[in-house]
């Protein structure tokens, strides 16, 4: 888990592809970095996400662009996902990954992170935890919560869809009321769960509910979250990421159906806990930021 992992054997330099020599020369790594990594860099330098399998125009894809992109250090970092379109995504990373089963990836992240702060206890490692609504606040809910009031230091990154989207159209608790889908024909009978309250209330020192309609807010918000849960304890982005598909929009109205939706569901929610802001203007102050 350390940047030369990422390193061509010498002895195959010259058959390897560009694509991997450009990611071992021209990624933004955080050790050649002389200040924090963010989405600045995404049009010049060697992109941690070569491709991806998803519909076009898909919001979770431009979302997790901005999510790699911000990763304080990336070549520290392992990330772990659950069952979803999400993961349709992670075999085309180049980080560390790890799928768990459907609902317990908060679960699997804890024994990830207790086990890397026992074995590098003087290298910062960095567990994020990336899953859909239907693993973080439907069938996941309890893993997610348990590590919450354990204090776990992991980042929870929900990409709230609001939808099963990937299994044919189901509604989840973060489906808003009255919603109809193909398997949900009568709609949402009640109101959408708000996990960024719940996070807050169980624990997490930060919190945020947001669209990913403004890329450097959420490398921003995707970098604090993880210094804080570096230091203080568990953190949750509940990030708005619309299934164009499931809700009738075309490839190109993804962002629009986001910025429109900034000012209703997802209207800005931020909470800091006062121990997770004094440490933010510390990281501030040295440049973390």
């Amino acid at each position: 888990m350390a940047i030369d992992i990422y390193k061509i054997n010498p002895e195959f330099r010259d058959i390897m592809p560009q694509e991997i020599i450009d990611l071992e020369e021209k990624a933004t790594w955080a050790e050649n970095q002389e200040k924090p990594r963010g989405i600045k860099e995404l049009p010049e330098t060697k992109e941690l996400l070569e491709e991806h399998s998803l519909c076009a125009g898909c919001p979770e894809a431009a979302a997790l662009r901005y999510v790699l992109s911000s990763l304080p250090k990336p070549e520290e970092t392992i990330i772990v996902n659950s069952t979803g379109c999400t993961s349709l995504m992670f075999p085309h990373i180049a980080l560390h990954t790890v799928h768990s089963l459907f609902g317990n990836q908060n679960a699997v992240a804890t024994g990830i992170k207790r086990v890397l702060d026992w074995r590098f206890p003087d290298i910062e490692k960095d567990v994020v935890v990336l899953a859909g609504d239907g693993a973080t606040v439907d069938i996941g809910l309890d893993y997610t919560l348990q590590s919450f009031f354990r204090q776990e230091n992991i980042t929870t990154i929900c990409f709230d869809n609001e939808v099963y989207a990937n299994t044919g159209g189901q509604e989840s608790g973060a489906t808003p009321k009255g919603q109809v889908f193909k398997m949900a024909p009568t709609g949402k009978k009640f109101e959408k769960v708000k996990m960024w309250e719940l996070a807050v209330t169980s624990g997490c020192h930060y919190s945020m509910n947001m669209t990913a309609s403004a890329p450097k807010a959420v490398a921003k918000a995707v970098r604090e979250a993880i210094l804080v849960a570096r230091e203080i304890g568990p953190t949750f982005l509940n990030i708005y990421t619309p299934c164009i598909l499931e809700i009738g929009l075309s490839a190109n109205e993804g962002l629009g159906e986001m910025k429109d939706q900034d000012k209703d569901r997802f209207a800005s929610f931020k909470y800091v806990s006062p121990e997770a802001e004094e440490f933010l203007k510390k990281c501030k102050a040295e440049g973390r930021l």
